[in-house]
């Protein structure tokens, strides 16, 4: 059968099929973020079941947790070199038999590999393809189509929690992981609806790809197990790698790399210790639970309004200085949190760490898209949340670390919210440095002589004086008679 070639657009749609992206991206983020996040809920059901303390029945979240951000990478490996639809159905499969096997488990260890290895490697798959896929079909809307996909964490957290409760009454934790099995199944449908764009900065990087299949094609029909094939192979190998990952030489990206591990440490041990800590100042239960409704609902607040106010005219060319300005925030709540001693206090700051924290999450993928370009956006969505595992990992345990040690949240708190404000000024320092290096290259031009031409490609000035010196003394060579070269 014949390859039928779509016709590939030459610029994002900004609509059409893309708002379908959107709600497949939005399920996806349900599926992924927000059921992980109700792992959490069979807490107490398998601590009781299995018998067992709370540091072994904690790693089942972590682990999962963990995987999801460790193999992002290789979602996005699949995803560029399958495809995206092909990636996120296979994660589903993957996901949902974890959750099908887990709810056979007879011991920690195997929800360990079943729900924690086995589901976070299908989420891993499904995660960073998706939200990339969001980026190639939205340029001037791109930060709403972002904040209206990302708000499906919290959305299905909200829906889903109370959900898997009553499943767990009504079925056991077996009958509730087999029905979220099912669930997650969905993934599957939302694969199929990433439908693939050609965009006009994607063919230049296809068309190397597609010389290089031709050569090891012509090799392996030389000789298929020549030396000469083996190779190509390697070589071509090496060349689309290169071209995937060329982005990880970029400065304004290992900057950006940098700022997140800090980000990421400082934005995790709130979800873990807000709730204990609430209840140490005298907050009652019930109302220590309210304030994680809060900071849920809020989140989902500030992923969507942030995203439609990033999008305005006047806001649009000032998105990084949004995101550094919003994670700068949520850093500073973090400083006044040891202050905030009672419920009319902690009211607000939930609403105000909620709100920033779902703003920056929104535009983690634009800021990414902005520095790597869409034809890199899923590989470099990738490193981006594998560089989330290990802080995500290790920033609960640290934290709760320093509670034990000084006996109250204070160091905790504080070492959290240091973090993300130096993530923010790191990346705030970096934007100052090109902004300044720009400045100088007219003046270097003026300053410089005439036959000096500054010619500009992003921060690289290249100069051409030397080539203009030769051509003006060859032509003097020329002119006068008698004039010996050698």
């Amino acid at each position: 059968m014949a390859k039928v070639n779509r016709p590939g657009s030459t610029s994002p749609p900004d609509g059409g099929w893309g708002w379908m992206i959107v709600a497949g991206c939005f399920l996806v983020t349900i599926c992924t973020r927000a059921v992980t996040r109700c792992i959490s809920i069979f807490f107490v059901e398998f601590q009781t079941y299995f018998a067992q303390d709370y540091a072994q029945t904690a790693w089942i979240h972590s682990i999962v947790d963990c995987v999801t951000m460790l193999c992002a990478p290789l979602g996005s490996a699949v995803s560029n070199h399958l495809s995206c639809q092909v990636g996120i159905m296979l994660g589903g499969l993957l996901a949902s038999t974890g959750f099908i096997l887990g709810s056979f488990a007879t011991s920690l260890k195997h929800l360990y590999l079943t729900l924690g290895v086995l589901t976070g490697l299908g989420f891993a798959l499904c995660y960073s393809p998706a939200i990339a896929m969001v980026g190639k079909y939205f340029s001037r809307r791109k930060a709403l189509a972002y904040g209206i996909a990302m708000s499906g964490s919290g959305i299905g957290t909200f829906v889903l929690a109370p959900v898997v409760q009553l499943l767990i009454e009504q079925f056991s934790w077996r009958g509730a992981l087999l029905i979220l099995g099912g669930f997650v199944l969905n993934l599957c449908v939302c694969g199929a609806l990433m439908r693939p764009i050609t965009l006009k900065e994607d063919r230049s990087s296809s068309e190397q790809k597609c010389d290089c299949r031709t050569q090891k094609e012509d090799c392996k029909r030389a000789s298929p197990y020549s030396p000469l094939t083996k190779e190509w192979a390697q070589t071509c190998l090496c060349c689309s790698l290169q071209q995937e990952y060329s982005f990880l030489l970029m400065p304004d990206f290992v900057v950006l790399a940098v700022s997140v591990l800090f980000m990421a440490y400082g934005c995790s041990p709130l979800f873990v210790y807000l709730v204990p800590y609430a209840l140490s100042v005298g907050v009652s239960h019930q109302q220590a639970a309210f304030l994680m409704s809060i900071l849920g609902v809020i989140d989902i607040i500030g992923n969507i309004t942030f995203g439609w106010l990033t999008d305005r005219r006047c806001l649009k060319n000032y998105r990084y200085v949004c995101y550094l300005f919003a994670v700068g925030l949520d850093g500073l709540c973090y400083l006044c949190l040891p202050m905030l001693r009672s419920l009319p206090l902690l009211v607000p700051f939930s609403c105000t760490f909620g709100y920033f924290d779902g703003a920056y999450v929104t535009l983690i993928p634009v800021v990414t898209a902005e520095i790597v370009g869409t034809t890199s956006l899923s590989s470099a969505l990738g490193v981006v949340y594998f560089l989330h595992a290990v802080p995500y990992l290790v920033s609960p345990p640290i934290a709760g670390w320093l509670v034990d040690t000084t006996g109250s949240y204070t160091a905790a708190f504080l070492l959290c919210g240091f973090s993300m404000i130096f993530s923010s000024v790191l990346l705030g320092f970096a934007r100052l440095v090109k902004r300044m290096k720009r400045t100088q290259l007219p003046f270097l031009a003026k300053e410089s002589g005439p036959k000096l031409q500054l010619w500009t490609n992003g921060s690289v000035a290249y100069s051409v004086a030397r080539e203009l010196d030769q051509k003006d003394g060859a032509s003097v060579a020329t002119a006068a008679p008698g004039y010996n070269l050698t």
